[in-house]
Order: structure tokens, then sequence, then C-alpha cells
């Protein structure tokens, strides 16, 4: 930990980021398995995912940035509420414009503009698209330790843990639609794995961002909060309800965000 706490904030967050790739990778590795989970098990997981992103959100990524808001002098609630809703809307704007497939949406259109691509592409495009606001919120926790005495090596670990706990499932639920669509074993936990490569790039570009402008760091925190709850209410919460297993998704949720919750705060 020593050596990892001496190294600068990009390159911390870059390995972050590669650690939560692996962790995607294992998840996607999950179709190799000679039985396929239950599907009350996938929603729980997707479940707790949804409950790690949602706390992550606010004790790693919007109580920051309101703190530092108001020590650089602005008003506490401005830059969050700017970063907030600009998250979501640039992931909103993704959706628009990219052609992508939920996995729960297997028998429906795709989302976005008319596309010719396979659906099997569209599918890897819908968790790729969904990844990015996960590897920002790493990079950003690890580009504020220095700037606010809250920001600790450890808090950004421990949301990095928590990204990487939840990564597990998203892992596995595109790596079992793909194996669905026709694609073999190994095709599918290539793809499962690299819809998560866009991890560790953007959470270097969010570290490196912050790293050298201070000012930026509330609204970039806001924004990877705002992005990560779009995702959250758009696709990993609907996607854990649709199989008729509520009760036992929003267990996980709960469980999900007690979990994110107690690693924040007490390693935070």
């Amino acid at each position: 930990m020593d050596w990892f706490a001496a190294q600068p904030a990009p390159l911390q967050a870059l390995m972050a980021g590669i650690f939560t790739w692996g962790v995607t990778a294992l998840g996607a590795a999950g179709v190799f398995l000679a039985k396929r989970p239950s599907q009350k098990l996938l929603d729980i997981m997707l479940g707790f995912a949804g409950g790690v992103m949602i706390a992550a959100s606010y004790w790693s990524l919007l109580a920051p940035a309101i703190e530092i808001s108001e020590e650089l002098g602005y008003p506490g609630w401005l830059p969050p509420l700017i970063g907030f809703l600009a998250g979501g809307g640039s992931l909103r704007l993704l959706d628009m414009v990219m052609p992508h497939l939920h996995p729960a949406m297997a028998e429906t259109h795709p989302d976005g503009p008319p596309s010719t691509l396979r659906r099997t592409t569209l599918l890897v495009l819908a968790i790729t698209l969904h990844n990015i606001p996960e590897g920002l919120a790493v990079g950003v926790a690890f580009g504020a330790i220095g700037m606010l005495p809250q920001a600790t090596v450890a808090g950004a670990v421990a949301l990095a843990l928590g990204m990487g706990l939840q990564n597990f499932p998203e892992g596995l639920a595109v790596s079992m639609p793909l194996r669905r669509e026709g694609l073999t074993r190994t095709r599918s936990f290539f793809y499962g794995q690299l819809s998560a490569i866009v991890e560790p790039i953007f959470a270097f570009l969010g570290a490196l961002l912050v790293y050298i402008a201070r000012p930026l760091l509330p609204y970039a925190l806001a924004f990877a909060a705002g992005a990560m709850i779009f995702v959250v209410v758009e696709e990993t919460v609907p996607e854990s309800q649709a199989s008729g297993n509520g009760d036992l998704a929003t267990t996980g949720f709960l469980i999900g965000f007690a979990v994110m919750m107690v690693l924040d705060v007490a390693l935070g």
C-alpha cells in the first residue's frame, strides 16, 4: 500500500481501473461454467451492483463535491448541480447517438439511431457505454487525493473495490446474453471483458483532468455521480426487476448499498 500511495494519482487511477476491468473479466468468465447461474442469482447480483453505484455516487462523489465547492468559495450546491446534470445528460446524449441493445431487451429493437450492426455488437456497446462513468468515478476519486482532507488513498481504493464488486455481475450480464445469441463461450468471454476496457482509460483521464485543474474537481466528481445514477435508473435496476424477481433484486440492492456505505465510511 505504501508503494501504491507514493505513485502519482493518474497512475494510481490507471492501476485501479485495470483492477475493475479484471473483475469484469472474472465475471464474464462465468460463461465457461457448465451450468448457467440461476436468474434469481443474476437479479440479486444486478441489484447489488445498483446499490453499490448509488451509495458510491453520494459518499464518494457528491458529498466531497459539495465540500470542495465550499472550500473553493462557490455556493456548495452549484458545481455539484451543474456536474450532476451534465453527467446524466451526457449519458442520455450518448444513448441517443450510439445504437445499442440492453441485455434485458434481447427481443426488442435497439435503442439509438437505426443501425445495421449485429445484435452481439449492440449488446457489447450498451455495456461499454455504461462502463464509462465507473472509470471516471474511480479516476476523479484518485485525482482528489491531497486536495481535500477527506480524500485519501484508502477512500479511493474503497471506491475502486466497490466498483470492482459490482463489475462482477456486469461481466456475467453481458457474456451470458452473448452466449444465448450463438457466440462460442470463448468469444462471449472475450467481448464480455472487452466491454470494460474503457474503465482504465477513463480512470486515467479523469484523474489526469482533476490532477492538473483543481477547480474542475467538484464538477468532475458530480459529473461521474450523475452519469452513474443515470446508468442505475435506466438500466441496472430495470434489468434486475425484469424477470419477476423484484423482491430478491431489491434485497440485493440494499445489501450493495450497505456494503459500499461501510467501505466508504470505514476506509474513507
